[in-house]
């Protein structure tokens, strides 16, 4: 045991739980711990493979700092519990970073002065600003893929082979490297969460659809600032020039890689062009402020509010539809192509899918007739007409006693989907004219969707009414999440005593008695004298301490409470 330990222990039981979860986190220390009190705590933490690796999570100013002993100006040390409260590195932090310092010397040199980035030139800029444009579009095509199918999460949080290949094979991204960086940005913006290991649209997505391109970029950007790492940051709120990131975490042999995601994430969202020049409009994000939207606003094609309906069951928009719309548009038709020009398809399917979503053919209607230049063509009407027929031949609601009713005025439907081995896991039965399930109402009714029956969610006036997939995880789930370490603050904190000299004895004869020290005790006696004994701890308990002393050669048994203190021999 040594006196850094007894003063980070003491350290860490003052600190609130909010601030323990944000150490142990930044310490990557493990929820399911065995650590049994605040000296285990600290043993842990000083420890030298823990220490090794904090020093690779640091960047390259604070370990400067740690190098020179300075790290009072340095919050983030503190945090990680790397220094005293003077800001003094721990010995066995200072013996660490002495080792990596004569392995990796330039790791510890402090950083010139940061630069500015040299302006991009009109053709950079304008391809930069085609790069936002398809690079928008493409994180709309996945978040409206999420809002369908969620995207299952590997424990490293990437999206599954499966899902990578299905979403490359249907065109929504070229390649599963794009994939990766578009998840990435979308989840630095809120625009993806992630319960029950997959990723699935937001709420905040939603608006995010509907909003115009440039908005959309600067969600975006604004939310990949605020989650870059600490060493890429500048006090003003902004962020170092992208080429000086690859050398911002010198000893964390995996930042070469995540450097090179982040750059590439940064070309594809115009914040700097293949070159490291940089378009105006990413200057004052750079500097901590908001991006220049109008700048790039004034590089981006005019969104356009019309479409041209075709006889072939097509619609072609001659420049790029407004988000909103296409939006819109999405929900009733497939999209074919995702150039500046797109073209969509209607199909019954596509038209069913739309009504399933909550649309009517009334409403489809009229949104095709203010959207279209041509008018609506007469094969469109009779294929609405004909989808609207058949829809909500299917009808699902809540019963009397809270399950789920299935009805339909054709009985061979529902003789259709009593049978459906597909269904069997709803648990479907007959009661009278109807199907009845204890399972709830939005599953019946996506899983008979997802089987393409031509179904409808009622509501409780009997009205149909839309229904969304969207998963969202539960208050006990987001509770877990907030607290990952609760279960391990809770055991520390039971184990902590007030009195932490008493707390730090204890510790020491448990540690002497493991590992069978001998040591020297020095024992208040009753007539006030202080005495003390050579002994090799063998024993401790019902407040005693049991061992043979070196100089009499006999067992002697001293009362804890009489033990002043304890020194190594």
């Amino acid at each position: 045991m040594t006196t850094d330990e007894r003063a980070l222990a003491t350290w860490l039981s003052a600190r609130a739980d909010a601030e323990l979860t944000e150490t142990f986190a930044l310490r990557s220390v493990s929820a399911s711990t065995s650590w049994h009190d605040f000296f285990d705590a600290a043993a842990g933490l000083l420890d030298a493979a823990s220490v090794d690796r904090a020093l690779t999570r640091l960047p390259r100013s604070a370990l400067a700092a740690l190098a020179s002993g300075s790290g009072a100006d340095r919050p983030e040390l503190s945090r990680m519990a790397l220094v005293d409260e003077n800001g003094a590195p721990y010995a066995a932090v200072a013996e660490r970073v002495a080792v990596a310092k004569a392995t990796a010397p330039a790791a510890f040199e402090a950083r010139a002065d940061a630069s500015a980035p040299p302006p991009a030139d009109d053709p950079a800029a304008a391809a930069a600003a085609e790069r936002v444009l398809a690079t928008t579009g493409a994180l709309a095509d996945l978040l409206i893929a999420t809002q369908h199918t969620p995207l299952s999460r590997t424990g490293t949080g990437t999206v599954s082979a499966v899902d990578r290949k299905r979403l490359v094979e249907a065109g929504a991204v070229a390649t599963p490297e794009d994939l990766d960086d578009l998840v990435q940005a979308a989840d630095a913006a809120g625009l993806l969460e992630s319960p029950d290991r997959e990723w699935v649209a937001s709420e905040a997505a939603d608006e995010w659809l509907e909003a115009p391109t440039t908005v959309r970029w600067s969600r975006v950007v604004e939310g990949f600032r605020a989650a870059l790492r600490p060493g890429l940051r500048t006090a003003a709120g902004g962020y170092l020039a992208p080429a000086e990131w690859a050398t911002a975490y010198p000893l964390d042999p995996e930042w070469d890689a995540e450097a090179v995601r982040l750059e590439r994430i940064a070309v594809r969202w115009g914040l700097v062009t293949p070159d490291g020049a940089e378009p105006r409009w990413a200057a004052p994000l750079r500097a901590g402020a908001a991006p220049d939207a109008a700048s790039l606003a004034a590089l981006l094609p005019a969104e356009i509010d019309r479409v041209y309906l075709q006889a072939d069951l097509s619609a072609i928009a001659p420049g790029p539809l407004a988000p909103a719309l296409d939006l819109r548009l999405r929900r009733i038709a497939v999209r074919e192509s995702r150039a500046q020009a797109s073209t969509y398809r209607f199909t019954s399917d596509s038209l069913g899918a739309g009504m399933t979503e909550g649309e009517t053919a009334e409403s489809i209607r009229d949104f095709l007739a203010r959207l279209s230049l041509t008018g609506i063509p007469q094969p469109l009407e009779y294929l609405l007409a004909s989808t609207a027929s058949r829809h909500g031949l299917v009808r699902v609601r809540v019963g009397e006693h809270g399950n789920t009713v299935v009805e339909s005025a054709d009985p061979s439907v529902l003789g259709s989907i009593a049978v459906d081995q597909a269904l069997r896991p709803l648990g479907l039965v007959q009661d009278g004219a109807a199907l009845v399930t204890r399972v709830s109402r939005d599953v019946v009714y996506w899983s008979l969707a997802d089987a393409r029956y031509p179904v409808v969610a009622m509501g409780p006036a009997g009205d149909p009414e839309s229904v969304s997939r969207r998963r969202r995880a539960g208050a006990a789930v987001a509770e877990t999440d907030a607290r990952p370490f609760a279960a391990l603050l809770s055991r520390l904190r039971d184990t902590h005593e007030t009195d932490a000299d008493a707390a730090w004895l204890g510790r020491e004869l448990e540690q002497a008695v493991r590992a069978r020290s001998v040591i020297h005790v020095a024992v208040h006696l009753p007539d006030g004298s202080e005495r003390t004994f050579t002994l090799e701890a063998t024993g401790l308990g019902g407040g005693r301490l049991r061992g043979r002393d070196r100089g009499a050669d006999i067992e002697r048994t001293l009362p804890v409470s009489s033990i002043v203190s304890v020194k190594p021999a």
